[in-house]
């Protein structure tokens, strides 16, 4: 058998073509099982995080902060004046990254650049709350090169939203609260709940929410730890380290200029993770988009985030006014609250 295979090129060649499918098809399908036995998966939806959360210091007078620039550059300084004013009429010393009104790109400096500065603001002991200046899009670059080993002796608050979502999720699964929050970039708009919140949040003071009840709302009644931020980047976290576990966990999400099918195609991902099953609650903040451009696809957001949770039994409120607005309230995330929906009001309260 072997003489007659050597004497013919042209059918060894086509041996070792089959026999290279075949491997290739052995390998892939191991990595499929591998796949699906969730090997790969770093959160398990369906079983709760044990860890339990810290809050870090409250802030005082006299107490420092900085701001530095982990995601999209910054023009001036003048674009966080405001930020800055605010901050030391509450008795705050403030203190800005050297990096912060770098460009690089998109980015407020190099990647490099970037993560100094915020590693700087992460290992100051005498530093105790990070305002990042704005958000866009870079955080995601930078994360896997910090060192949070020193944080975890010595936490502080993290303060941001959107994009710094990367930064709230990674920190919360090392234990730890954070606040969903406008950043100086915005304050120069911010209404004066945002100030106020935010104030509140900081100094460890109590606080609540009492909105209008949108039509759609899910009624009832429920108490969990409040996580999350922005959809997509809460979505583009799956599978990896910075992945957030949701199991009772009350989920807040928000998002700007995003077209409802990309919309629809995340809430569909996470719900396929099992991540909106095991949910005590949903907190739907607020979802820019051109509705004009959109109405073709069918419904608004609120319809295709409640048609994704409709057979769940716990409370969902939409319309609580956060995320790339004015009115943008402060959250603290990995704290418990309350939520309490009836046909007349939504409360959430700390």
């Amino acid at each position: 058998m072997i003489k007659p295979l050597l004497r013919n090129p042209k059918q060894l060649a086509v041996m070792g073509i089959q026999l290279l499918f075949m491997t290739a098809f052995v390998q892939c399908k191991s990595t499929y099982q591998t796949m699906k036995q969730g090997n790969l998966v770093r959160q398990d939806q369906n079983k709760p995080q044990t860890t339990a959360f810290v809050k870090p210091p409250y802030l005082k007078q006299g107490d420092t902060i900085m701001i530095v620039a982990p995601a999209g550059f910054v023009p001036d300084s003048t674009e966080i004046e405001p930020g800055i004013e605010l901050a030391k009429s509450w008795g705050l010393e403030v203190i800005v990254g050297k990096n912060a009104f770098k460009k690089h790109n998109h980015f407020a400096g190099t990647d490099a650049e970037r993560q100094s500065d915020l590693q700087l603001a992460l290992n100051d002991k005498k530093i105790k709350a990070i305002w990042c200046s704005r958000g866009g899009y870079g955080t995601v670059r930078i994360i896997d090169q910090l060192d949070f080993t020193t944080f975890e002796k010595y936490p502080k608050w993290v303060v941001g939203y959107s994009d710094i979502t990367t930064l709230h999720t990674t920190i919360h699964n090392l234990g730890f609260a954070t606040i969903h929050a406008t950043m100086p970039g915005g304050m120069k708009r911010a209404s004066a709940d945002a100030k106020q919140t935010l104030y509140k949040a900081l100094f460890g003071y109590s606080y609540g929410f009492e909105i209008p009840t949108n039509p759609l709302n899910k009624l009832g009644s429920a108490s969990g730890i409040l996580i999350g931020g922005n959809l997509s980047i809460v979505n583009s976290m799956i599978g990896s380290v910075s992945e957030v576990n949701l199991y009772d966990k009350i989920l807040f999400i928000e998002d700007v200029g995003e077209d409802l099918y990309r919309i629809d195609r995340m809430i569909y991902t996470l719900k396929r993770t099992g991540a909106l099953k095991n949910l005590k609650g949903l907190i739907v903040g607020d979802f820019d988009y051109d509705v004009e451009k959109d109405t073709l696809f069918g419904g608004t957001h609120r319809e295709i985030i409640l048609n994704a949770v409709k057979e769940y039994n716990y409370p969902v409120i939409f319309d609580f006014p956060a995320g790339h607005i004015r009115d943008n309230r402060s959250l603290i995330f990995g704290k418990e609250i309350t939520i309490d929906v009836n046909a007349n009001l939504s409360k959430v309260s700390y």
